[in-house]
């Protein structure tokens, strides 16, 4: 099955040289022509990851990505012409997946497209769900559960809480949590970590799981067993 691609971009230049592009290279995409109907686009086509642009009719990109993250934690990888490092922090904080700054080579945003999806989905093999004492992490709906409490994630936090999982016995530095979730730190700094542990560690609270997550200083993150 072909993977599906939407591009929610306004500039019809751009948006049409991006998906002849990506068909070539045989995804299936869709091009939004309608931007107040993002979200019904969303839901009716079911990508497996969203180019978004930012400066949109209507509503910009920052809004509709929050729109999607509460019904979906499908990749979505902002293009913008905006370079400022609160832009991007900006789009990280609001759930976002990677940035990419226009102009681009099309060469370069077929590579963040294909690591995204590839860090995205093929990791779940055939293993759907991870254990911590009496946590689970669903590795397919990226939710979190404990004492009958479901948390959905975001695609960041599922990330960071996927790793922890899998490194449950040792200390996981920033820099290795940075590497894995946007496999570049050129444009991530330890602000935008920070904020999405954060976020994550608010949800986890309110699970009543506050001290799940524990902060080695100057070394990274960690993971405290909590009465099964």
């Amino acid at each position: 099955m072909k993977q599906k691609i939407l591009i929610v971009e306004d500039d019809v230049v751009i948006r049409q040289l991006v998906a002849k592009h990506l068909r070539n290279w045989n995804y299936e995409v869709a091009e939004s022509e309608d931007f107040q109907r993002i979200l019904e686009q969303v839901e009716d086509f079911q990508p497996h990851l969203i180019l978004m642009d930012i400066g949109l009719p209507f509503f910009n990109g920052y809004y509709w990505c929050q729109e999607i993250r509460k019904v979906s934690s499908v990749p979505i990888l902002f293009l913008s012409s905006r370079d400022q490092p609160m832009d991007i922090v900006m789009a990280i904080n609001l759930g976002g997946d990677d940035y990419v700054t226009k102009p681009f080579d099309m060469t370069v945003l077929l590579a963040k497209v294909q690591s995204l999806l590839r860090r995205t989905y093929d990791f779940l093999g055939e293993q759907t769900v991870l254990t911590f004492g009496a946590i689970r992490l669903d590795l397919k709906s990226m939710q979190v559960s404990y004492d009958g409490l479901t948390e959905e994630l975001t695609k960041n936090e599922f990330q960071i809480l996927r790793i922890l999982f899998e490194r449950s016995q040792a200390i996981v530095s920033r820099e290795e949590l940075m590497k894995e979730l946007w496999n570049s730190d050129l444009f991530i700094d330890d602000n935008t970590l920070t904020v999405n542990v954060g976020r994550l560690r608010r949800k986890l609270a309110d699970m009543g799981l506050q001290n799940l997550i524990v902060t080695k200083k100057g070394i990274g993150y960690g993971l405290v067993r909590h009465d099964d």
